[in-house]
Formats: structure tokens, C-alpha cells, sequence
């Protein structure tokens, strides 16, 4: 892998993305299996446009049929073995994707007698059929996501089966084999639970949506428009990294992909200016991390919270907004003070692009804008993703460069569909999850353990509460490595999210339930740059040739917001928007942003000059008590925060004064 200052190619960006990212280790398959390949993607695209314009169809054959789709092609493009170099198709692959084409069949055919069943599996067709599914479902996960999601489901299906043997408080009664196979694909409680169903609705077209707008060459000018606006600040670069990560954030669902497609020219670049490689691949992991949490579409996961939060998917964008402000606005300003520290200036006048090429494209703008004015307006989410695919395939006819011909129009189908395929095997495994959450109550006591676990340090109720948040951050930040956004949020939901609403009952505090799912979607996210499992910081390493574990070290640093404003929006929902007043809202953003200028100078070390180790500690405090939204916290932030300015001002006027006499 390249090390040097250059650009990576398209080559080598394959190369790393394969390397980090599951869902990139695809073979490239040729003859009559890449034609059925293609008719396969085609078909799976142009089925969801059709229930998306026309009404899905019931639960159960939606959900199949969706499955049926991604299980079919993911044995036929993901190898079983990661380090295959063989591009052919092996028997057993073969028999696989029958398999998953019979099994996802039975439902669709079968529908009336299904329904009408009553009780467990009534037959052994049924059996194999149900058992089948399961396998399938595992083996298709670990080839297209990982093997972190198929660990844990496994470990949850142990749960299920061996209940009665399990120790103290997590006994329950078990389920046998045949009450498992039955909750787990005869019901909507398992693998067509809500994960599915929100991949076979929501998520599949919102992806479709991406794939259209990646054709008009958006992120090209994602990645112009960022250079235009912030290549010429001071550390211009790193600041570019963080506007274009931000950017192609809204339409990207990985982390890792977006670390390696933007970062394969700004870490470059940011080399070239005089950024260490740790810091400079730090900068664009954190960033790229940061994609997932910025609304409007958030890694896909806002259509997840819709129906596990219960809330509209206006009041979850409306909600994420500020705290992603305050995320990208974290890293920007401690890359500020870290080019301030080593005096490190913009990019030259002749590598800005022209403003005219900018305004010139500014229409590929629009499809976005009109997605989010459709849902401010109440237009249902699918209604949104078909007229924002509408929108795109218009306004690219605006340019030749951009134009979505015929070629990239199915290109788009299929690689929209090739993307889903990986969202479709770990949402039917998070299903898995859920459903044994469901029918043992599992949740419910998780919650409750570590309710009582935080309660054994300390009888304080302020004190149990600071405690349970930490003990549930620790859970999401664990389970949260190596899985994708979408499995990511459902299993942190699932698992760590019930210990938040048991405060509710058990101290007679009032989280708010949005809270409570950002808290816990916040720290499932920043598992991506959290060592020892930092894969976002990791492919990083591979452009900027710098230290794995170190450069999640710096990722982490630089992402501090993501470990602070959590536990302030839980205690303090204005920073949510929720409840709140647009004086409130107004001054908490302000206060807020205040704050975190506070927290860069102390990570970096350097503010209007090098600061000491007690100055550091003091930028902490005021910090953290300017984005704590309370009235008293603010007054003593702000005059800790001037005290600060002045005390800097004052000693560097003092120093030049006193290096003027002495020259």
C-alpha cells in the first residue's frame, strides 16, 4: 500500500477497502454467473421501485422476498474464505443460493396456509425450512459484514436454548429447538422482525437514492466545494478532510468507505502541508465517523430509530443536528490549534478549484435539499427516496459531465442493489438478536443489571446515574466493533438501551426516550476510532502509512465531543431541540460551541500560545460546564473561558515585550 504523499489510485483504494471493509471483498465473476449477477442486482432494485411506487406487500412476503434477493447474491459474489483469490464461483456456492431462493420462497407461496397456522411449526418441512433460514442467514452475514455480528447472534441463540442453565438472574425458561425455528422465521419477531423491515422499505431506497447521486459525480464535488471553502484557512487540508467527510457523510453508510474514498486525497494532502501521518490519518477517521451521526440519513440508521424510538424521522434529523455540528466543529478546531502549534498555513491560491466550476454545479445540491424539505413537509419515507432519485436523474441532465445516461443509470440500479446486500444480511441477523431479546426478557434484565451494578458504587441517585451512563457507554463502545452502522445501532439498542430506560423507573428521572437512543447510537459509532478495534482508523493507517493503535489514539482525541455531548443531552435534552424554546435552542448551540473551543485548546495543548498543564485542566472545566446547558454552569464557563483568553493574551504581550528589550 502506498505511503507516500500521493494520491491513492482507484487501485489501491479497492485494495484497502477490501481490506477493512467486509461488504468490499466481492469477487469478480465473469460468463454466465455475472450475467445472472446483474439480472439478479437489476431485479432486486427494480423490485423495491415498484412496491416503493406502488404499496409494499404483507410483512411476511415484502421481507422474504428482500432476503430471498441479498442471500441469493451474496453466496454467488462473497467467497466463504476471505483470502480467496479465485474469482470462480465454487459447487457449493452454487447450491447455496438455490438454497436461499427455495427457502425464501416458501413464504410468498405458502402465504394463506402460513397465516392460518396456529401455534408453533406444524410440519417437518417447516423445520428444515425455519432451520435452514437460520444457517443461511449466518453464513451470508459473516461473508458480507463480519464475523464480530454472527459471534454475538450465535451467543444470544446459546441464550435462548439453554435458558434454564443459564446462572442467577438470566435464567428463563429456554426455548426448545422448535419454538425457536418458529419465533425466528415464522413470526415477525425474528429475522422478519423490524430490522428487515425497515431494510426492505426505508433503507433499500434511501441507498438507491446514494447510488444516483454518486453517478452525477456529487462527491467530486463534495470534495471541490470543500477545498473551495476551507483550503485556504490555516491547516486548509485537514479542515478540507473534515468539510468533505461531513458532506459525503449524508450519503455514505460506512465509515471505512468514506475514511478511504475521501481520504485517499486529503491525507495526502494534509502530509504534503506538514501533518504527522498519525494525526492526518486521525483527522479523516474521525471525520469519516462523524458521516454516520450527520443527519439527513445518518448511515441509515434515522429510519431504524423511527420505528425502535417510536418518534418521526423529523424529530430525529432535528435532533441529531447540533450535536453533529458540535462533532465536525470539535475537529476542526483542534486541527485549527494544530496547525496553529506547528504553523502550518492553507493550500496555495492555484489548487483551489474556480468559484464559477462550484456555482456552475451547485444543482447536484438540490436532490438532497428536496428529500429533507419533503419530510419537513410529512411526506412518507419512501415517497421522499423515489422523488429524490426522480430529482437527481433531472438536474444531472443540466450538464453533460454530469448527466446520468442510460449506462450509469443501470449501473446505479445495480451497485444501489450490490450495496444493500451487506445491510440485508446484518439486518436479518440483528433480527435474531431481537427476537431472543423479545421472547426471554433479556433486555429487560440487562437493563436492570446494570442499573443495579452502577447502584453497588453509590446510593446517590445523581451518582448511580453518571455510573449507568458510563457502564452503557462501555457496553455500546464493545459490542459496537467491527459492525456496520445499521447492525450496529439495532444491537446496541437492543442490548445496552433498556439499563437508560430502567432510570426511568428506578431513580424517577425523565430521559427522554430520543435521548436515550442517541446515547446509545453515539457510542456504538465511535467503536469505529476507539481502540483496539478502530477499523475507521485503520484503513487510515493504510493511506497515510502512520501507527494503527496510535492514529485511533488521536481519532479518539479528536472525536472527544462524541464522549461528552452524549452524557449532556441525556441530562440536558435541549441539545436535542426536544422541548425546548429557539431562544433555548439558540443559546445552548452557542454555549456549546463556546465550550468545545475550550476542550480543543486542552487536547492539542495549544491555544493563543502553549498552554501549561493546569491551563489544560482549566480549559476542561470550562468546557464542559459551557456545554452542560444550565444557567449558573454557563456564567462559570464564560468567565473561566475569558479568564483564560486574557491570561494568554496577557503573557504573550508580557513575552514579546520581554524578547523586544533583550534584542
Amino acid at each position: 500500500m502506498s505511503t507516500n504523499n500521493e494520491a491513492l489510485s482507484q487501485e489501491e483504494q479497492d485494495q484497502l477497502m477490501q481490506k477493512y471493509d467486509p461488504e468490499s471483498r466481492t469477487r469478480n465473476v465473469k460468463g454466465i454467473t455475472a450475467a445472472i449477477v446483474f439480472i439478479g442486482l437489476l431485479s432486486f432494485s427494480l423490485f423495491h421501485i415498484y412496491t416503493g411506487i406502488f404499496g409494499a406487500f404483507t410483512a411476511q412476503i415484502q421481507r422474504t422476498i428482500h432476503l430471498g434477493f441479498a442471500l441469493t447474491l451474496i453466496f454467488l459474489l462473497f467467497p466463504a474464505r476471505r483470502k480467496t483469490t479465485k474469482n470462480s464461483v465454487p459447487w457449493y456456492d452454487y447450491v447455496l443460493s438455490l438454497t436461499a431462493i427455495i427457502v425464501s420462497a416458501y413464504w410468498p407461496i405458502f402465504y394463506s396456509d402460513l397465516v392460518q397456522q396456529v401455534g408453533g411449526i406444524a410440519s417437518p418441512i417447516q423445520f428444515i425450512i425455519g432451520a435452514l433460514a437460520v444457517v443461511l442467514v449466518f453464513e451470508a452475514t459473516r461473508r458480507a459484514v463480519g464475523l464480530p455480528i454472527v459471534i454475538i447472534a450465535g451467543l444470544f441463540v446459546v441464550y435462548a436454548l439453554f435458558g434454564p442453565y443459564m446462572p442467577g438472574f438470566l435464567a428463563h425458561r429456554g426455548l426448545n429447538l422448535d419454538q425457536f425455528i418458529n419465533s425466528m422465521f415464522f413470526t415477525t419477531q425474528g429475522i422478519l422482525g423490524t430490522p428487515l423491515q425497515v431494510s426492505s422499505t426505508f433503507i433499500f431506497l434511501f441507498l438507491l437514492f446514494g447510488a444516483f447521486l454518486i453517478q452525477t459525480g456529487v462527491g467530486g464535488y463534495f470534495n471541490d466545494l470543500a477545498i473551495t471553502i476551507a483550503g485556504r484557512r490555516i491547516g486548509g487540508p485537514a479542515k478540507v478532510a473534515i468539510f468533505s467527510s461531513a458532506l459525503n457523510g449524508t450519503i455514505s453508510g460506512s465509515s471505512v468507505a468514506n475514511t478511504v474514498t475521501t481520504g485517499a486525497y486529503t491525507i495526502p494532502m494534509m502530509k504534503r502541508l506538514g501533518y504527522k501521518p498519525n494525526f492526518a490519518g486521525a483527522v479523516e477517521a474521525a471525520a469519516s465517523t462523524g458521516g454516520q451521526i450527520m443527519p439527513p440519513i445518518m448511515g441509515a440508521a434515522a429510519f431504524l430509530m423511527i420505528e425502535f424510538a417510536g418518534v418521526s424521522y423529523w424529530d430525529i434529523a432535528r435532533a441529531a443536528l447540533i450535536p453533529a455540528i458540535l462533532y465536525f466543529s470539535g475537529i476542526w478546531i483542534m486541527t485549527h490549534f494544530e496547525a496553529k502549534r506547528l504553523n502550518l498555513l492553507g493550500l496555495p491560491k492555484d489548487q483551489i478549484p474556480s468559484k464559477i466550476v462550484i456555482i456552475k454545479k451547485i444543482h447536484l445540491l438540490l436532490p438532497i435539499l428536496l428529500i429533507i424539505y419533503l419530510l419537513f413537509l410529512g411526506y412518507s419515507i419512501e415517497r421522499a427516496a423515489l422523488l429524490g432519485i426522480l430529482s437527481t436523474i433531472v438536474v444531472s441532465l443540466f450538464l453533460k459531465e454530469t448527466r446520468i445516461t442510460p449506462s450509469k443509470f443501470i449501473l446505479a440500479l445495480t451497485s444501489g442493489a450490490r450495496t444493500a446486500l451487506g445491510i440485508a444480511a446484518a439486518t436479518a441477523c440483528a433480527g435474531i438478536i431481537v427476537g431472543v431479546v423479545t421472547t426471554t426478557g433479556l433486555g429487560l434484565k440487562m437493563g436492570n443489571m446494570i442499573v443495579g451494578l452502577a447502584g453497588a458504587f453509590t446510593t446517590s441517585p445523581e451518582l448511580q446515574l453518571l455510573f449507568t451512563l458510563v457502564l452503557t457507554m462501555i457496553t455500546c463502545i464493545i459490542i459496537g466493533m467491527g459492525s456496520p452502522t445499521t447492525a450496529n445501532y439495532i444491537i446496541t439498542s437492543t442490548i445496552a438501551l433498556p439499563a437508560i430506560i430502567a432510570l426511568n423507573g428506578e431513580l424517577e428521572v425523565a430521559i427522554p426516550v430520543l435521548a436515550a437512543h442517541m446515547f446509545v447510537f453515539y457510542f456504538g459509532i465511535v467503536a469505529d476510532i476507539t481502540p483496539p478495534v478502530a477499523l475507521a482508523a485503520f484503513a487510515a493507517t493504510g493511506i497515510s502509512g502512520g501507527e494503527p493503535i496510535r492514529t485511533g489514539i488521536n481519532a479518539t482525541k479528536l472525536a472527544i465531543a462524541a464522549f461528552i455531548i452524549p452524557y449532556m443531552f441525556v441530562l440536558q435534552p435541549q441539545l436535542l431541540m426536544i422541548d425546548s424554546t429557539p431562544l433555548e435552542i439558540g443559546v445552548t448551540f452557542v454555549t456549546a460551541f463556546v465550550g468545545m473551543i475550550a476542550i480543543g485548546a486542552c487536547m492539542i495543548g495549544y491555544w493563543y500560545r502553549k498552554i501549561n498543564w493546569f491551563e489544560r485542566i482549566l480549559s476542561l472545566a470550562a468546557g464542559l460546564l459551557l456545554i452542560y446547558p444550565e444557567g449558573y454552569s454557563d456564567i462559570i464557563g464564560f468567565v473561566l473561558f475569558i479568564g483564560l483568553i486574557v491570561l494568554q493574551l496577557f503573557t504573550m504581550k508580557k513575552n514579546k515585550a520581554t524578547t523586544s528589550l533583550q534584542n
